[in-house]
């Protein structure tokens, strides 16, 4: 199972950016998928997640920030709209097996490569 991520980019601050995740590979049946970031120096965090249709969010994006997917394609998005420079990071999509509502990185089985969201002021 392969996941890429794609979609970042250089925004001004305000702006709005969507992130895309594919799945390919073997069939790939996921209890939840989900997006994780990473700025330089800082841990692997939270973004958001979706498990069969529910979705829950960071704090820190909630309002902000939308997670969706699309079954047939595969796909998972992060739509991400009022950036802020404080969102400047590599930003990861990952798939659990085996977790509802995943939120812990040590939950989740795969991992994209990661893509960059550079946000400036």
């Amino acid at each position: 199972v392969q996941l890429q991520a794609f979609g970042g980019g250089l925004v001004q601050a305000g702006g709005s950016l969507r992130l895309s995740c594919a799945a390919s590979g073997r069939t790939f049946s996921s209890t939840s998928m989900g997006w994780f970031r990473q700025a330089p120096g800082k841990e692997r965090e939270f973004v958001a997640s979706v498990t069969w249709g529910m979705v829950n969010y960071a704090d820190s994006v909630k309002g902000r920030f939308t997670i969706s997917a699309d079954n047939a394609k595969n796909t998972v998005y992060l739509q991400m709209n009022s950036l802020k420079p404080e969102d400047t990071a590599i930003y990861y999509c990952a798939g659990s097996s085996n977790f509802k509502r995943a939120t812990r990185t040590q939950e989740y089985d795969y991992w994209g490569q990661g893509t960059q969201v550079t946000v400036s002021s």
